[in-house]
């Protein structure tokens, strides 16, 4: 099975400009070829994967990936369905540009004959004037074929600037611009980019030459069964960036996938072989208890944007929550696994009928006393029945925090 026919199979494939000149062309040669993002916020979310992770099956297949984070367009911003982009300054632009290139150097190989390249659209398009820019790219963009934009054609009824409206011009000379320093001939990105992909085409048609071949292809919007929208939780958006969604937080993320949903995540988003994630397919229909392939995508995803050593870490809670063996945590893992629990900042040592009501884990001494003696009450996973137990150092993990646990799931984390 070759690439496209294993985008097909996985159903990552959405419209392609030209399906027979991009397949023979694909069969012929290896090519350069790019995907790109504005640096509208400083971290990627796993809504933003699809594409680059599409842009590395072609790398893995021995063709050149030119990574694009957009350092100009950004200032500009793809026009919104509804309303204006409030405009970024340019060293918030290019903070976050900085960011985000560190992320996309993590799903890339860098090195080698086929290595990844990264560029930033402001290095081309900063020094040139207005009238360099009217004359040389908007002459060849009609007004009427801009208006049959989705993008713009949205907006007409409420209104779009002459800045957003021209959005679409600068992205299609990011595309002219790689075609001709860096012999790209595809750009691939999201279903909402088909209108920039094409104005990039025309562009290179009319100003390169009739015999100049370029190609586009959109992938679909990631969508799940029950409707709700793909990479969010009531937490909000899932983050590439450790410090706002965690390695383990991350992991969770994925292994609670349903099933409904967990065979087509595993051809969008891992590298597994047809063979492995049919097998797991097998699973899901035979034994979905066993959630055998929401492991394996949980274990993917985190491998791959996180690490070994951090998917290590996050199985190593997973599996402390579920056995209850809370002690064998440090302070950093109780942290990130107990973050969203109900916490009480305590002072010290105490009694553990009194901790339990002034933390509201017990509603009276009467409750605490028969939770205690009845065996609910369990402390960093070890069960305590003694309601004259005085808390002490021993207690404390790394000095810093206390897991208390009422009945089956019920935590609360007590911080020193």
């Amino acid at each position: 099975m070759n690439l496209l026919e294993d985008l097909q199979w996985r159903g990552i494939i959405y419209q392609q400009t030209d399906e027979e000149g991009m397949k023979d062309l694909l069969e012929k040669e290896k090519i350069s070829l790019y995907c790109g993002m504005d640096p509208t916020g400083d971290s990627m979310h796993i809504g933003h994967l699809l594409p680059f992770l599409t842009l590395r099956r072609f790398q893995n297949a021995g063709h050149r990936p030119i990574v694009l984070v957009g350092g100009a367009t950004g200032l500009i911003g793809d026009p919104k369905a509804t309303e204006e982009r409030t405009l970024q300054t340019i060293e918030k632009v290019q903070e976050n540009v900085a960011s985000l290139s560190q992320q996309l150097e993590r799903i890339f190989d860098f090195e080698g004959d086929n290595g990844a390249t990264l560029v930033n659209n402001y290095d081309w398009t900063s020094s040139m004037n207005i009238v360099t820019f009217l004359r040389d790219y908007g002459k060849h963009i009609g007004v009427n074929y801009m208006l049959a934009k989705d993008t713009i054609a949205k907006r007409l009824e409420s209104g779009i600037s002459f800045t957003e409206f021209t959005y679409t011009i600068l992205q299609g000379m990011d595309f002219k611009h790689l075609y001709e320093n860096h012999q790209c001939k595809i750009q691939i990105g999201g279903s909402d980019q088909w209108g920039n992909i094409t104005t990039g085409l025309e562009l290179i048609r009319k100003m390169v030459g009739e015999g100049a071949k370029a190609y586009g292809m959109t992938i679909p919007l990631v969508t799940k069964a029950d409707g709700t929208k793909f990479g969010k939780t009531e937490g909000g958006a899932i983050w590439l960036d450790a410090e706002k969604t965690s390695p383990y937080e991350f992991y969770q993320f994925w292994i609670n996938t349903a099933d409904a949903d967990v065979i087509k995540y595993l051809k969008y988003f891992t590298f597994l072989s047809r063979e492995d994630i049919e097998a797991l397919e097998v699973a899901v229909q035979e034994e979905p208890h066993l959630r055998k392939a929401q492991k394996a995508l949980a274990e993917e995803m985190t491998r791959q944007i996180h690490g070994e050593a951090a998917l290590n870490q996050a199985l190593k809670i997973t599996e402390a929550l579920f056995s209850g063996q809370i002690k064998e945590l440090t302070a950093a893992e109780v942290k990130e696994g107990f973050k969203d629990v109900p916490s009480y900042q305590h002072t010290g040592e105490g009694n553990i009928v009194d901790l339990l009501v002034e933390a509201k884990i017990s509603p009276s001494k009467r409750q605490a006393r028969e939770d205690v003696t009845n065996g609910a009450i369990y402390i960093n996973g070890d069960r305590m029945q003694q309601v004259d137990y005085q808390l002490s150092e021993q207690d404390k993990i790394e000095g810093q925090f206390t897991v208390i646990r009422r009945g089956k799931k019920k935590y609360t984390l007590i911080q020193y």
